[in-house]
């Protein structure tokens, strides 16, 4: 552990400065974790013991040519930013009167670590390096947990990275404190989600969650998922499928090719990658079924009319109490609205190149994410009713469609704007309003589908809307 430290680049650039400094200073956690998991990091937090952390991180930020960012004063973090913009280094007052007692306030075991940079030793109070090898997440203590219940989600966190089992005490910590969660500011909840959905073995975790009864505090329109049982076309209630789903595509991305890999590994919002956005739009890709769930009294046939631009829908509120911002709620909204599309294109006996093409410039950027969920809800979607032979035609349909898409992406033209914003108020006789907006949608979607093609079609098509 300790070479890996000596190798790493930002060890590198600060050792020299903090060997110079007269201060006790120490990596702790997360980076310490990553090293011996063999996780890259481009951030490392070190704690100050006995000078001021603020002084320390502007003289460390001089040193280096790199930038300060006072992040919280209250509490004494700093944040040093390199000059790639890519590595930092944030920068805290010790909590407790040393090292020690600082570890021991922290909440698992595994990010109770620390690494002295004068000394170049590393300090383990709490066992940690043995829990890591062992694949164990374990509290400090039952107080630390109830203290911050965030680290009850953090604790789910982790098992999603790193697919550890929780200890035998940190189970019943769990059991107990799971209603604590409901105290936790939702900002921090919506943090700690997105890491949890980014993780690899999150299917895993989403169902020990339900185990804990936490993931329904957090996401309460999983009892209404809960409600629709299987039927001819799945084989698995919706809940499960949900799931299956998931595990698809956590599947799906394992096996994909380097440029989709790529494109989905691509940070989208917030400093998260794509994966973490499409898995949480894939477990909620049929939250629209419980409001839609129809059963044909003459053939007991199970319909969901309109399911998925009702979900797109229905899932608004709930991730506007959790935090979301416009933007990642739009990409979720897409997922879920345009998770039947793909297959559509394949399967219809009209489809065709052109077809294909008007799909890949509807969808824009999440091509690869909707195919993937299409390819996915395929695959957990087995009733008796779905041969052997449909899933096939399904499933190299959409392996076709990523083909041309990937061969065409970057020789598909934009399209022309032929009317902006301004020339169609004037046109019409409107102001800005979310009337314009419907308007502006309706014309692109009329270009796509070639209904319009010049300036003049445009006119008179926003005259007939």
């Amino acid at each position: 552990m300790i070479n890996k430290l000596i190798d790493n680049y930002i060890i590198k650039t600060i050792a020299p400065f903090f060997q110079k400094e007269d201060c006790r200073a120490y990596i702790v956690g997360g980076f310490l974790r990553d090293c011996l998991t063999n996780k890259h990091s481009c951030d490392v937090d070190i704690v100050v013991e006995n000078s001021c952390a603020k002084v320390i991180a502007q003289k460390l930020a001089d040193c280096i040519n790199g930038y300060f960012v006072e992040l919280d004063d209250l509490n004494k973090i700093y944040r040093v930013v390199f000059a790639d913009k890519k590595n930092y280094v944030d920068v805290a007052q010790c909590v407790g009167q040393n090292i020690e007692q600082d570890l021991k306030r922290r909440d698992f075991t595994m990010n109770a670590l620390a690494y002295d940079l004068k000394k170049n030793v590393v300090i383990d109070v709490t066992n940690g390096v043995d829990d890591i090898n062992n694949n164990v997440i374990r509290e400090i203590s039952e107080f630390n947990i109830a203290d911050d219940p965030i680290r009850i989600l953090r604790a789910f966190r982790f098992q999603s990275e790193f697919g550890f089992e929780f200890s035998d005490e940190l189970k019943r910590i769990l059991k107990e404190h799971n209603l604590s969660i409901l105290k936790t500011a939702k900002e921090r909840i919506n943090t700690e989600l997105l890491k949890l959905f980014g993780g690899k073995y999150v299917v895993d975790v989403l169902k020990s969650m339900d185990s804990y009864g936490i993931l329904e505090l957090i996401l309460p329109i999983v009892s209404d998922i809960k409600k629709i049982p299987p039927n001819s076309h799945h084989h698995l209630n919706l809940f499960e499928h949900s799931l299956e789903t998931v595990k698809q595509v956590q599947l799906y991305y394992d096996n994909a090719c380097e440029e989709v890999k790529e494109h989905l590994d691509e940070e989208l919002f917030a400093g998260y990658k794509r994966i973490a956005y499409l898995k949480l739009g894939t477990f909620l890709h049929d939250v629209g079924k419980p409001s839609t769930w129809q059963i044909e009294p003459d053939t007991g046939r199970h319909r969901f009319i309109m399911h998925d631009s009702v979900g797109a829908k229905v899932i608004v509120p709930y991730l506007k109490d959790l935090k979301f911002s416009k933007k990642q709620i739009a990409y979720i909204q897409k997922i879920i609205k345009n998770h039947i599309y793909p297959a559509g294109v394949v399967t219809s006996d009209e489809a065709s190149e052109k077809a294909y093409v008007r799909f890949f410039r509807k969808m824009e950027n999440e091509v690869i994410d909707l195919i993937a969920v299409a390819y996915a809800d395929r695959l957990s979607a087995l009733g008796p009713d779905i041969t052997d032979e449909v899933v096939e035609k399904n499933i190299k349909g959409l392996e076709k469609l990523l083909h041309l898409y990937l061969a065409q992406k970057n020789k598909l033209e934009p399209l022309p704007k032929l009317l902006d914003g301004k020339e169609i108020m004037q046109i019409l006789g409107i102001g800005e309003s979310r009337k314009l907006g419907e308007i502006i949608q309706k014309l692109k979607e009329a270009q796509l589908s070639s209904e319009v093609s010049t300036k003049d079609d445009a006119i008179e098509f926003i005259k007939n809307l």
